[in-house]
C-alpha cells in the first residue's frame, strides 16, 4: 500500500532481524563472561536467554484508554509465544478458576488434551488462603511456566499474587472464559434480550462443556495479551529471541493491526510511532508518523 498509514514490512524485518542479532551478541558475550558453570547452570541459562522477550512499544497522540483496566485484552498470534504443539516442550500450565475448584477439576480430568496441558486447577479460595506470604508466592511462581485465569477473577488476583507475579511477563495470568454459552440471547421473535437494567431478565448460562474449554485454552496461548492503563506509551510482548526473524515480524504486523483498529482512538492517525526493543536494548522504529498531533488545534 502507499498509504503512510501502515506498515512497511520491509522496514519491519529489518528491524526485527538487528534487534534479534543484538540479543544474540549480548547472550554470547554473557556467555563468555562466564568461567565457572555446572552443566545443570548451562542448562538454566540457555533456557533464558531463549525466552528473552521481544516487545512492541506503541505511542499514541492522546492516552489511549481514560482509566487503567486490570483485565488484558488478547489478539491472536500467528506464530505463539508458548510451545504448545511440541511435545517435548510442554509448558507447565497452573489454571486459577472461579470456585468451586472441584467443577474445573472434574472438566479438566474429561479431556486427555486438558490434562496433558493442565497440570493445577487452582480455585480462588485455595490460593487466598495457601499462598499469602511472598515466599510461598514465588515458589507457586517457579513451579509453573504458564498462568491461565477465569476472566471473571482476573482482576482479583493482582491482591491475591502480589507484584512478584506481574513482575515477569511470563508470569502474568492469561485470562480465559470458563463459562458456558450465554442462553436465550434472541427470543422466539427473534429480538435481543434486554438488558437487566432496562427491564429485561438475567443472563442465563449453560453448563460450561469441556470442548468448548479446550478451545479457550488453546485459542488463549495463541494470543499476546495488551496490558492498558491512562498513557500514551503501551508495550506488547511480540516475540523471544529463540524465534526466526519472520516469525516475529509476522507477530509484530497482527499486534499493530489489532492494537490500531481495536484500542487506538482516531486509528492510524492516532498512532506516533511504533518501535521494538529487548529488556536492555535501545529502541528500533518500525514505524514513525509524520505529524505529532491529530491536528492543530492540540498544538
Amino acid at each position: 500500500s502507499n498509504s503512510p498509514y501502515c506498515l512497511d514490512s520491509a522496514q519491519t524485518l529489518r528491524a526485527t532481524t538487528a534487534l534479534l542479532r543484538n540479543l544474540q551478541s549480548s547472550a554470547d558475550s554473557s556467555k563468555s563472561r562466564t568461567t565457572k558453570q555446572s552443566l545443570l547452570a548451562d542448562v538454566a541459562n540457555n533456557e533464558s536467554e531463549d525466552q528473552v522477550s521481544i516487545w512492541l512499544t506503541l505511542t499514541t497522540k492522546k492516552h489511549i484508554v481514560d482509566k487503567k483496566r486490570l483485565k488484558p485484552g488478547k489478539i491472536l498470534l500467528p506464530h505463539p509465544l508458548h510451545p504448545i504443539n511440541d511435545e517435548s516442550e510442554d509448558p507447565r500450565i497452573c489454571l486459577i478458576t472461579a470456585d468451586p475448584q472441584r467443577k474445573y477439576k472434574d472438566l479438566v480430568s474429561q479431556s486427555p488434551a486438558l490434562q496433558k496441558k493442565i497440570k493445577r486447577v487452582l480455585g480462588l479460595e485455595k490460593l487466598k488462603a495457601k499462598y499469602k506470604s511472598y515466599e510461598s508466592r514465588r515458589q507457586l511462581r517457579s513451579e509453573y511456566d504458564i498462568f491461565l485465569a477465569d476472566d471473571r477473577i482476573i482482576t482479583y488476583l493482582p491482591q491475591f499474587l502480589g507484584k512478584t507475579f506481574y513482575q515477569i511477563s511470563r508470569t502474568r495470568p492469561i485470562p480465559v472464559s470458563l463459562e458456558g454459552k450465554r442462553e436465550g440471547v434472541i427470543d422466539e421473535q427473534g429480538n435481543k434480550r434486554r438488558k437487566l437494567s432496562e427491564g429485561g431478565t438475567k443472563v442465563v448460562r449453560a453448563e460450561p462443556q469441556v470442548a468448548t474449554i479446550e478451545r479457550e485454552i488453546e485459542r488463549a496461548l495463541q494470543c499476546a495479551l495488551v496490558h492498558l492503563s491512562p498513557s500514551t506509551t503501551t508495550a506488547v510482548r511480540v516475540g523471544t529471541s529463540g524465534m526466526e526473524a519472520e516469525h516475529v515480524c509476522a507477530n509484530i504486523e497482527a499486534v499493530v493491526e489489532g492494537l490500531v483498529k481495536r484500542y487506538v482512538p482516531s486509528g492510524w492517525r492516532g498512532v506516533r510511532s511504533l518501535h521494538i526493543k529487548g529488556p536492555e536494548t535501545v529502541a528500533l522504529p518500525v514505524w514513525v508518523a509524520e505529524e505529532l498531533w491529530e491536528g492543530e488545534e492540540e498544538v
